[in-house]
């Protein structure tokens, strides 16, 4: 659902309902005669609550701070490059931005490995990168495309969880097709609080 149809559509949740619900489902849990299930779902609530609470929280942070509240003229951007309130907008389909921008703000997040975007594969989700090699490591090293890749699929898992898997090759990959652009406008940027990276070749 779209943020704008979220907002327009009524909202029967609320916390009593709810927890009456999440009672229910324990008490019959607990009526199946084992102690361990029950304790399973008391403990996954517990953790859902967690994770939303403290998405909660970072979300009243960002919204609080003088230096954001009014970033770019849209309150919601400090939103946005947040990867813990990212991820719970992704996860309800409430974030606005599209696929292409948000793999930006993942990869912008771990710019220190110079990832630019080659190509995005729409049906096994797989996102292949180029990495630069690291000034002083000569060409281009196992240890680094393994560290890149790891810190690529940590960020797109909160920004961009349509990518399922994420492939990297080093500069000057024979037969690599043309690298894609793509990247954060500057009024994004500035709105994610970031300043833009200087481009590579």
């Amino acid at each position: 659902m779209s943020a704008a149809r979220a907002a327009e559509a009524p909202h029967p949740v609320n916390a009593t309902q709810t927890g009456l619900r999440i009672e229910d489902v324990l008490d019959r849990l607990a009526a199946t005669g084992d102690p361990a299930v029950r304790a399973a779902a008391e403990e996954l609530v517990q953790a859902l609550m967690d994770f939303y609470g403290a998405g909660l929280e970072r979300a009243l942070q960002l919204l609080s701070a003088p230096g954001n509240r009014h970033a770019a003229g849209d309150p919601v951007a400090p939103l946005l490059g947040d990867e813990l309130v990212a991820s719970l907008l992704v996860l309800h389909d409430l974030h606005p931005e599209d696929r292409t921008t948000r793999i930006a703000r993942a990869l912008d997040s771990v710019r220190e490995h110079e990832l630019d975007v080659v190509d995005f594969d729409e049906t096994t989700g797989t996102l292949r990168l180029r990495s630069a090699a690291a000034p002083g490591t000569g060409c281009g090293c196992a240890a680094n495309s393994t560290t890149a890749r790891q810190a690529a699929e940590d960020a797109l898992a909160c920004f961009a969880p349509e990518v399922t898997a994420v492939e990297v090759q080093s500069a000057g990959t024979p037969g690599e097709p043309p690298l894609l652009q793509i990247g954060l406008g500057p009024d994004s940027r500035a709105a994610a609080g970031r300043p833009a990276p200087a481009k590579t070749a």
